[in-house]
């Protein structure tokens, strides 16, 4: 498989997406004026504790408090730890109280940030954590000989580095295959930051930045380059000299792979990557066979639906459903990634009878979402047919990243027709004429609305006139919105 990551680098605006085989996969974006904050570290304190949520608001310098849970935060001893999860906030947590604690979830909607106190600090192969001296694996890493040769070197370099030295490491993903020079340079780095980090507590006040992530082009050579990257290309000179600098201290067995693309074309158009984000806004996706989906994002959850559109097959209905399914499960794992979709998400495959179908059929969902970096749950299919999901959301969808709520619908996504508006037009005059002596009303509305006034509603218009005794007349507003109206008096 092919995989290249490419970056689109300005003055207002980071963007970076990972493509395979061509097509796009992920897309992350970060604005100058509001980057993301998940993984930055501050001095908070406590401006609210909420006995009935087991919750705080903690003050950190934002906009809005943050959020943080009783299960995340950390105990102040290690014989508290077994018992945490049973203890009140009120005992964890009092107001006015100073925490260090770290962004878990960027502030979504009218959300404040998710917090804890369990701070994690990652390096290209390894997680520090400084409160806690276990020693874990990532899941993906599945080898058990070279799970035990990354524990081993990962407990002899924490005891070279000091046996006073506290916080333990989790391996990540990319560790595997590594040396034992490259484990001690890690174990080094991330020691030597968090003792940065303990000294910068000690001289701030509350609320205060201690510690801020790397820029995006940085994070994405930490987090996302693996051996399968074929090819990174960034068309920003400046950027391109930043990443080098990085890959070569961090990063040296990509170094070759690093490119500046100089190009006039801009390079998301060159590849194709413009015409897919637009795509990714869209409700409807088209799959290849002529079927569709239809996405939903709320609040709550998100929905997908499979159709068929326009597919028959060749055989019998249930094959074609069967291939439908089989298509779609594909196309869902990678639109949840490109939209960076999280939270509740249920499913909704055509109703398939034959149970093997069912069970390839999630089989082929299940391999798709292994390529996803998010981690996500199915759990299963419902009564009702749906398959039902979960995953971890840490910041913006694409959507609420490029769009807002659209001010003529208010996000409805439909509006009232000009027949209803002319019909709450009747009302308003005759509230009006209840309620004020006038002369004559004048209806000033957009002109569909007027449009039929004056032709389909001219009958009803002349019977309301006759039944108030009263001339109306109708006055085109070109900036009014089709639900937008005023009845003026004259």
């Amino acid at each position: 498989m092919s995989e290249e990551i490419l970056m689109n680098i300005t003055p207002m605006e980071s963007r970076v997406a990972l493509v395979e085989n061509g097509v796009l996969q992920e897309i992350y974006i970060e604005r100058a004026c509001s980057r993301g904050i998940v993984g930055n570290i501050y001095k908070g304190k406590v401006v609210r504790v909420l006995p009935g949520m087991q919750a705080a608001f903690v003050d950190i310098g934002l906009e809005r408090a943050a959020f943080i849970h009783a299960s995340e935060i950390a105990p102040r001893n290690e014989k508290d730890s077994d018992d945490q999860s049973e203890r009140p906030i009120v005992e964890l947590v009092h107001e006015g109280q100073s925490l260090v604690v770290q962004v878990t979830k960027d502030p979504l909607g009218t959300k404040g940030a998710r917090l804890t106190t369990h701070i994690s600090i990652p390096a290209r192969y390894l997680v520090l954590m400084p409160h806690n001296n276990h020693v874990g694996i990532s899941l993906r890493i599945e080898d058990a000989e070279e799970r035990e040769r990354l524990r081993k070197l990962v407990e002899e370099g924490m005891k070279d580095d000091g046996e006073d030295e506290k916080g333990g490491f989790i391996l990540r993903t990319a560790a595997e295959g590594i040396t034992e020079a490259e484990v001690k340079a890690d174990i080094l780095f991330l020691r030597r930051l968090w003792q940065t980090i303990e000294e910068t507590v000690k001289e701030s006040s509350a609320p205060s930045t201690i510690y801020e992530d790397l820029p995006l082009h940085l994070r994405t050579m930490r987090d996302l380059v693996d051996p399968d990257i074929e090819k990174i290309r960034i068309d920003s000179k400046e950027t391109f000299n930043k990443v080098s600098k990085f890959v070569k201290k961090l990063v040296p067995q990509v170094d070759g792979r690093v490119e500046y693309y100089p190009g006039e074309r801009p390079i998301f158009d060159l590849f194709g990557v413009e015409d897919e984000i637009n795509k990714a806004l869209s409700r409807k996706v088209q799959l290849k066979s002529g079927g569709y989906l239809i996405i939903d994002q709320t609040e709550a959850m998100t929905t997908i639906d499979v159709n068929t559109g326009a597919f028959v097959g060749h055989r019998n209905l249930e094959e074609t459903i069967f291939k439908t399914n089989l298509e779609a499960s594909v196309a869902i794992a990678r639109q949840l990634r490109l939209r960076n979709l999280g939270g509740i998400i249920i499913i909704d495959f055509i109703d398939m009878e034959d149970t093997e179908h069912q069970r390839q059929v999630l089989r082929t969902y299940e391999k798709a979402l292994e390529k996803d970096h998010a981690k996500t749950n199915i759990t299963g299919v419902s009564e009702l047919g749906l398959v039902e999901m979960t995953r971890k959301r840490t910041r913006e969808s694409l959507e609420n990243v490029l769009c807002e709520s659209c001010p003529t619908c208010d996000g409805r996504g439909t509006l009232k027709t000009a027949e209803t508006v002319c019909y709450e037009i009747f009302r308003e005059i005759l509230r009006a004429v209840r309620a004020y002596d006038s002369q004559s009303y004048t209806v000033l509305a957009s002109e569909p609305v007027v449009d039929r006034l004056l032709d389909e509603e001219s009958s009803n218009v002349a019977d309301l006139e006759e039944f108030i005794q009263k001339p109306i007349r109708f006055q085109v507003e070109p900036m009014y919105s089709q639900e937008q109206f005023d009845v003026v008096l004259v």
